[in-house]
């Protein structure tokens, strides 16, 4: 059989994502077309590489086989193209970085832990951008990355799409709503709404699902930190629309619990906002590339069904 390492790269993506779709998302693909390559590479095979239809996804052995692989050598491979792109480039790099979600923290700083173990000699620095408008600093040179959900098209910034993400509704375990398979926007009429101190305008929550059915909660509360959100949600104090990312860990301990806003899910995008100048530099694409890992393996925890 011929084995590529864009293989090796499909049943890793597949793995740490968990579902074909959000994998095709990672290797920029569309979910026809790696289901096509998949397909093929089974064909070549003579077996299944993963279980159809089992949720969550489970390899079968030729799979598991494939991916203990594909964990051995892919890390050999960016390795080397690293150390080759170092050696072709003679440049630091520098990336100052800033974000415009409370959340983000869950995924980024474990990102740039082990981007500074892959790449020791860039400069990183980060701030919030809560409080200014970052675009202009990222034209200017004063920022060299912008962690968004806004795409805003200008002149000399580039959008490259970061990973898809899903807002979940986080409910304490006794909440009446947790008997829901998927929440409607009437359920949260009488509902305390906690949440980061955003204008109303920028929360998926308000302006994608609440707002557009007319539908006004009993109250809003606003808190910074998600570990507080979550506390206050545990608590009883009011339910909380949070990204999958940031609410993992909290399901993974029993905290809280989760159930989707809509029949369809309420899903979003993130965006690395960086200079089109900067779109092939080695330092940038690695930091990107290291980011949609990191998140791929901390998002997507499985969630109980309801009625």
């Amino acid at each position: 059989m011929q084995l590529d390492i864009r293989h090796l790269r499909t049943l890793q993506a597949l793995a740490q994502e968990g579902s074909l779709s959000a994998a095709a998302a990672r290797l920029h693909l569309t979910q026809s077309a790696l289901s096509h390559q998949l397909k093929a590479l089974e064909e070549q095979l003579g077996a299944p590489l993963y279980l159809r239809k089992s949720r969550p996804l489970r390899f079968t052995r030729q799979g598991e086989r494939l991916l203990e692989l594909a964990e051995e050598v892919l890390p050999r491979i960016d390795a080397a193209r690293r150390d080759l792109q170092r050696m072709g480039t003679g440049a630091r790099g520098r990336l100052f970085i800033a974000i415009e979600c409370h959340s983000c923290f869950a995924w980024l700083m474990p990102t740039m832990d082990r981007y500074r173990h892959l790449w020791p000699e860039v400069e990183m620095d980060l701030t919030t951008s809560f409080a200014f408008d970052p675009l202009p600093a990222l034209r200017s040179g004063e920022l060299d990355l912008v962690v968004t959900s806004d795409p805003r098209p200008g002149q000399g910034i580039h959008y490259e799409p970061l990973f898809e993400h899903e807002a979940l509704l986080a409910l304490a375990a006794d909440h009446p709503l947790t008997a829901r398979r998927w929440i409607r926007p009437e359920d949260l009429r009488d509902e305390t709404i906690i949440t980061y101190p955003v204008a109303r305008d920028r929360l998926d929550v308000f302006s994608r699902f609440l707002d557009p059915a007319g539908i006004e909660p009993r109250a809003v509360r606003q808190t910074e930190l998600t570990v507080m959100m979550v506390q206050l949600v545990a608590s009883r104090r009011g339910v909380a629309a949070l990204p999958d990312w940031a609410l993992a860990e909290h399901l993974a301990a029993g905290q809280v619990v989760a159930r989707p806003l809509g029949r369809h899910g309420l899903h979003g995008m993130l965006h690395a906002a960086i200079r089109e100048s900067e779109c092939d530099m080695p330092w940038m694409t690695d930091f990107i590339r290291t980011a949609r890992e990191v998140a791929g393996q901390r998002a997507g925890s499985e969630q109980p069904a309801g009625r």
